[in-house]
């Protein structure tokens, strides 16, 4: 597979590096296919009959589940193989990032203003949650930087999450962005929004399919905490021949008027916050919107599906995401009921993958959590 994509922004990489990239790419196949198919025929065979009869047939907690694997001598080449190439993922792209940071500075600088916004407040400080940890194993996590208009964690996101996703997410990496429209007009199907706010939007990679998914004149706009990502992702819009509006925020603290968006959504944000965070980032999503307006989240969570359960409490033990293991277990009814939607305006499902693999890609998710309220 190559790694690359076809906007100008895009980092490139020399045959060395990029044969590196391959490797680790395959590798996470291999293991992505091989050992999560054993995974589930030992929880299936034999640890959830184990673990049921514990429970006089309750369905196991996720930490019992955790620590039953744990004995497992599979599961511990599993998961040994899957933590290994995740830091292999950042050791492979970081060094070429590095090499050509100075033309990736200087080609955001001349981007920057040609169309869309890019405001940065540095008075913006990372949340406790996502600063305690260096989220995803990713070394100085999403918000470090490196030198004066850095983009380097911008940059290596974009090529890293091409390796990690393993081909399943698209060309551009924007199935969350897909996904999410496809389930909006499907639950409202009359819904037309000019002014559009995602949350939580790192590089812009679901961001931008709704420039184009509800016709002209539609206003964009991006907010995430990590001012290097948004440096990037802002030159990355211009380059692919996008308008968003770029800023610097907290999605717990707004910095827009009431009622002043049709439309709020996030793609993964759920899972990087904190028990007490969402509640305000929804109840934030309420304040903004106006009477009518929808607001929509969508992450990759199967709380009903015990392997994938345990799957995202493997990642919270060790891919330094915290959130993703208790975030299976949180009441997103109850979180829209408190943030002020009303019962009838209130909606939780599946959503399926809009973005079909090829034979060879595996998909980093089977399928996706809608959650919505409509004011």
């Amino acid at each position: 597979m190559r790694n690359n994509s076809n906007h100008a922004m895009f980092p490139e990489a020399n045959h060395d590096e990029q044969a590196l990239q391959n490797y680790i790419k395959t590798l996470r196949v291999h293991s992505s296919r091989h050992f999560h198919d054993g995974n589930k025929k030992i929880l299936a065979e034999r640890l959830e009959p184990q673990l049921r009869r514990k429970t006089k047939n309750r369905v196991p907690s996720r930490k019992a589940v955790r620590e039953a694997f744990m004995g497992e001598e599979y599961h511990r080449w599993w998961s040994a193989m899957l933590r290994t190439t995740q830091e292999m993922l950042y050791d492979s792209v970081g060094p070429s990032i590095e090499r050509q940071l100075p033309t990736l500075v200087h080609k955001a600088k001349a981007l920057k203003g040609e169309r869309g916004s890019l405001t940065l407040d540095d008075k913006i400080t990372t949340p406790s949650y996502l600063a305690a940890v260096d989220m995803h194993c990713k070394p100085g996590s999403y918000m470090q930087e490196l030198t004066d208009d850095d983009v380097f964690p911008g940059a290596e996101f974009d090529r890293t999450f091409r390796l990690y996703s393993m081909g399943g997410l698209g060309p551009n990496l924007d199935d969350g962005g897909w996904t999410l429209i496809a389930w909006l007009k499907k639950a409202f199907p009359n819904f037309k929004p000019k002014r559009i706010l995602d949350l939580g939007c790192t590089v812009g990679h679901s961001t931008l399919p709704y420039c184009d998914a509800f016709g002209k004149n539609v206003e964009v706009f991006a907010v995430d905490v990590a001012a290097p990502c948004l440096r990037y992702g802002h030159a990355r819009a211009v380059a692919m021949g996008k308008d968003v509006h770029f800023r610097q925020a907290n999605a717990e603290a707004l910095p827009f008027a009431d009622n002043s968006f049709d439309l709020v959504v996030s793609h993964a944000l759920m899972h990087e916050t904190s028990t007490k965070a969402i509640r305000r980032i929804y109840k934030e999503c309420h304040r903004v919107l106006k009477p009518g307006g929808v607001t929509a989240h969508l992450d990759g969570i199967t709380p009903h599906d015990l392997y994938e359960k345990f799957y995202s409490e493997w990642m919270a033990h060790n891919n330094n995401e915290p959130y993703l293991g208790t975030v299976q277990d949180e009441d997103f009814d109850g979180i829209l009921a408190q943030a002020g939607f009303a019962k009838a305006k209130r909606w939780v499902s599946s959503a399926a993958p809009q973005f079909k693999t090829h034979e060879n890609d595996d998909k980093p998710v089977k399928e996706y959590i809608a959650v919505a309220g409509q004011k």
